[in-house]
């Protein structure tokens, strides 16, 4: 069953009038698939331009980019299935060619034409019989009759809980604020410490650990990793290895356990702790500099903090080093500012959907992207875009309601339980897995229910919300 629209003559009249939060990557495929489908949407935008994450030092302060950022996962996997990237890329892109990549996209399909920019929503409020009402960051209330919610999910910085014991006296920053070595402190010569060992942490690690940066680079992780480089057999590893979606992913992970010590090693071996984890009960970190740096002694690797002591920090193992900085690459929280708490949040970055999208109980309402998909979440969330406009037309409809938590109940256990329970785990989804699991089995079945007139009709809410809003 395929992803791609089919409208018939007359059809756009009956479409909702659609509301997208945010035009970073997933908004901008949210866009294109509406479009496709012939939806009338408005996406509003907080910042001047479009790009969100890839933004490098967005205006609207919701950038993670760093200015030696590279994607981790190779062109072919990153790029659209619509939207191939260019020839001319390298295997790994930096963030100003992932940044022009979503320019050329958005021109190509004219997505500007339909992005509010520097327009917040500051309020979302779903009405009692359903639509919705936005007050937004120029004074004004709009309504519509359904929402996308594409506003990104690595903006929020967390930081440990609890936070380590004591008090440090030098500059405490997070990832989400490094720029380089300069910026926001200037980091040549001092004694650093990055916290966490996710792909940013190492990168960070990777750049400081240099001659000529730091004095030293330390990494302290609490947990351990496995690090598989980029390149496998000369190869991009995510073009190497691939998830069947027809093989049992259990035993796909079971036959990949044997793959980080032929490619990598023992961590222990680079003072690394070993992961408390099997491979793939954790999302792999990707570095083809770091196990480099820590033999060649550049960065040094350290357990867990036990507690601040001044200019000096105390490790688990009881060692203490002499640090001038902390950076804490810690992730980040999934965050809602639009959203009332007591209505949609997610503690503990939790947040079950269906198909890492719909929230049982309220039919007007999608999330794009909202997802650690593996390897990447440029086509998951192009996948989730278009299945949103199947849906908004009228042409799939949602299973009734214990069907819905029965199907997340079950992907949890498929795709989520076999992970380490911390916050970074909570959305895991395998793309290939995914898409397959939409052709075949759920957009037929959806479609099912839409012929037989389940679900009640989107198109023409807003005209309700307006009146209750006064708009």
């Amino acid at each position: 069953m395929s992803l791609e629209p089919v409208i018939r003559d007359g059809e756009h009249r009956n479409r909702p009038h659609v509301c997208v939060i945010g035009a970073g990557m997933s908004g901008l495929t949210a866009g294109k698939s509406l479009s496709d489908w012939g939806i009338p949407y408005t996406c509003f935008e907080a910042s001047d331009d479009i790009g969100g994450n890839w933004y490098f030092r967005n205006p609207n302060g919701r950038s993670s980019a760093y200015r030696s950022l590279h994607i981790d996962i190779s062109k072919p996997s990153i790029s659209f299935r619509d939207f191939p990237m260019p020839e001319r890329y390298p295997d790994y892109p930096h963030h100003a060619e992932i940044l022009e990549y979503l320019h050329d996209y958005a021109d190509a399909f004219a997505l500007r034409d339909s992005i509010r920019f520097e327009t917040e929503v500051k309020h979302a409020e779903r009405l009692p019989e359903g639509g919705w009402q936005f007050e937004l960051s120029d004074g004004s209330v709009e309504a519509f009759d359904a929402l996308l919610v594409c506003n990104g999910h690595h903006w929020d910085p967390s930081w440990p809980d609890p936070p380590f014991p004591g008090s440090f006296e030098g500059p405490q920053i997070h990832a989400h604020e490094y720029i380089d070595p300069s910026e926001p402190v200037n980091l040549h010569g001092k004694r650093v410490l990055v916290v966490g060992i996710g792909n940013t942490a190492v990168d960070i690690t990777s750049e400081l650990s240099r001659k000529g940066v730091a004095e030293k680079a330390f990494i302290s992780t609490r947990s351990g990793a496995w690090v598989m480089p980029k390149y496998i057999f000369g190869r991009p590893a995510d073009q190497v290895v691939k998830t069947n979606p027809r093989i049992s992913l259990k035993l796909q992970r079971r036959l990949a356990q044997v793959l980080p010590r032929i490619v990598s090693g023992r961590m222990e071996d680079f003072g690394l702790p070993h992961p408390n984890h099997r491979f793939l009960e954790a999302h792999p970190t990707v570095s083809s500099e770091l196990l480099v740096r820590l033999g060649s002694g550049d960065a040094v690797a350290k357990p867990n903090v036990s507690e601040l002591e001044g200019d000096r920090i105390r490790f688990e193992d009881g060692s203490v080093e002499r640090i001038d900085a902390i950076i804490y690459a810690t992730g980040y929280r999934i965050s809602f500012p639009f959203f009332d708490p007591d209505f949609i949040s997610a503690p503990g970055n939790r947040l079950p959907l269906f198909k890492r999208m719909f929230k049982p109980g309220i039919d007007d309402l999608a999330f794009i992207g909202l997802a650690q998909a593996i390897p990447t979440l440029f086509p998951f969330a192009e996948t989730q875009s278009k299945f949103a406009a199947r849906w908004l037309s009228g042409e799939w409809a949602l299973p009734e309601p214990a069907a819905v938590e029965a199907e997340i109940a079950a992907d949890e256990e498929r795709f989520v339980a076999h992970y380490a329970n911390r916050p970074r785990h909570t959305m895991q989804q395998d793309f290939y897995v995914y898409e397959d699991d939409l052709q075949r089995k759920v957009i037929p079945a959806g479609r099912r229910r839409a012929e037989a007139g389940v679900g009640r009709p989107l198109a023409g809410r807003a005209a309700t919300a307006g009146r209750e809003a006064g708009v």
